[in-house]
């Protein structure tokens, strides 16, 4: 069995939260264990806006890490290196390359941009299907 790493970003978060169709199957692919869901700690500042039971139980299906000083270091070269990208944007990246994961986003163009600087991440969208 192959357990491949998938870091999410706030879009992700907001995409599995509205029960999308990508969302719900990523959820399915970690609650089979066959996908580890990682979210680095400042996706969650930007996604949360108040408990709710979904987000709980978003929050308890996932990896919640912060970000070593090394990976912040990275996202920081990131934003001076890719001109209009977000810190957050870069942190997730950066935690992506840091761990081997592909990213699911629901801003693929952003995040694409930022592969100049992260050219292993695979950016993977969740806006179809849903």
């Amino acid at each position: 069995m192959i357990v491949r790493g998938i870091t999410l970003d706030t879009g992700a978060l907001v995409a599995i939260e509205r029960r999308k169709q990508r969302g719900t199957q990523l959820l399915e692919l970690a609650r089979r264990r066959l996908a580890v869901l990682a979210v680095p700690v400042p996706v969650v500042a930007e996604w949360w806006r108040g408990r709710t039971d979904v987000r709980e139980r978003i929050l308890d299906a996932v990896s919640v890490e912060p970000l070593t000083l090394a990976t912040a270091k990275s996202a920081g070269e990131a934003l001076a290196s890719v001109p209009r990208c977000t810190a957050v944007d870069a942190m997730v990246m950066a935690f992506a390359a840091a761990r081997g994961d592909a990213v699911f986003t629901g801003d693929t163009d952003d995040l694409e941009r930022l592969r100049a600087f992260f050219p292993t991440v695979r950016v993977l969208g969740c806006s179809g299907g849903g």
